[in-house]
């Protein structure tokens, strides 16, 4: 109900006491792939053939990029041929065994001769092992020509176009591969709301606390809210002298792939807060970017109060850190045509009713 100028009216009131509220804080985060790997050339040459565009999404063992090297395919052919010779070389030293073996053993000639032939064929089997070693090689050199995907992910920027002359001590990589079938999303909390948190959940150890720590909502960068909950990891066990913070990281399933790896995000963990003074939204006004609610004196006049307050978990109600105190009375409805210095005849509402809806 409103107030006119002469005239004392009811208004509804209540008089705060502490009670237990649900309030959600958000924090900024950025979001990154459960595996990032940047793809990089093993050998020199040049990028033949682009087979991905930027932004694709790609399976383990696709085709990414073809170098173009004639060396590494001379190389197998070559190394080809020199199998070709040590096997004849390994065959012809087979035969001159056959050949002495039956002269020795009718003594035509010395045994050294025989010693001599074993002695020829090790050393052409040796060099034919060397030849399939050299071969093997040049293979995998030549593999190395050919660059596939190593896991399931999404492909990120490609600063190369085909043509350029790339090689193993690059600077860029080809480009980065990010698995986001999971993704991180790294926030951080400062020294003061790491104690408030840590105070407020259970746990005998740090690392117990973080375990118990409610699970994590996500706000998307269009404000739109994400439907998995994360889990709430440690990123650092250390308060970070330059920033005073300690880093943390929810970890999100994306098996869609909405979320992409270096994007911006809000992390928005719940809470529970011991002894709070709460006030419903309707008990509150803005004026000049404050926020005031009317409080009523021993002597039924009111006056507006700045506040400081943080939504409560489902925005009906304001949790109060500063500005009131257990035992003020709040005008709880009919702020329009209220001014300061009025006088009015408080009615006490109900707690209950008042603050039913509160999570």
């Amino acid at each position: 109900m409103g107030y006119e100028q002469g005239q004392v009216k009811d208004y509804a009131v209540i008089t705060l006491a502490p009670r237990n509220a649900k309030v959600n804080v958000d924090f900024p985060a950025t979001i990154q792939g459960q595996q990032i790997i940047e793809i990089r050339p093993k050998i020199d040459g040049y990028l033949d053939a682009i087979y991905v565009q930027e932004g694709a999404t790609v399976k383990k063992g696709q085709l990414l990029f073809r170098i173009s090297n004639p060396q590494y395919e001379q190389e197998v052919i070559t190394a080809t041929a020199s199998i070709k010779s040590a096997e004849a070389d390994v065959d012809a030293a087979k035969m001159q065994i056959n050949k002495v073996k039956p002269l020795v053993e009718k003594e035509i000639v010395s045994k050294y001769e025989l010693e001599a032939a074993q002695y020829t064929l090790k050393a052409k089997e040796a060099a034919l092992s060397q030849a399939k070693a050299t071969l093997v090689n040049a293979q995998t050199n030549a593999g190395y020509t050919i660059l596939r995907s190593p896991e399931n992910g999404v492909i990120g920027t490609i600063p190369y176009k085909e043509g350029a002359l790339i090689n193993s001590t690059t600077t860029s990589p080809l480009t980065t591969l990010s698995n986001i079938t999971h993704v991180y999303a790294y926030f951080a909390l400062n020294e003061k709301q790491l104690l408030r948190y840590f105070a407020s959940t259970p746990g005998k150890t740090m690392q117990e606390k973080v375990n118990n720590m409610q699970p994590a909502s996500l706000i998307l960068a269009d404000g739109t809210l994400y439907n998995e909950k994360g889990k709430i990891e440690m990123a650092s066990g250390l308060i970070a002298t330059e920033t005073g913070t300690a880093t943390f990281k929810a970890i999100y399933s994306n098996p869609s792939g909405i979320i992409r790896s270096g994007a911006s995000a809000t992390v928005r963990i719940p809470t529970t807060i011991d002894s709070a003074l709460v006030v419903p939204q309707s008990a509150t006004f803005e004026l000049q970017d404050k926020r005031l609610v009317y409080v009523v004196d021993k002597n039924n006049k009111i006056s507006s109060t700045s506040i400081v307050a943080t939504p409560s978990d489902d925005g009906q109600y304001f949790i109060v850190s500063n500005g009131l105190k257990p035992g003020d009375i709040v005008v709880l409805e009919g702020l329009v045509g209220l001014r300061d210095s009025a006088q009015i005849i408080p009615k006490q509402a109900a707690p209950d009713s008042v603050y039913k809806n509160l999570k």
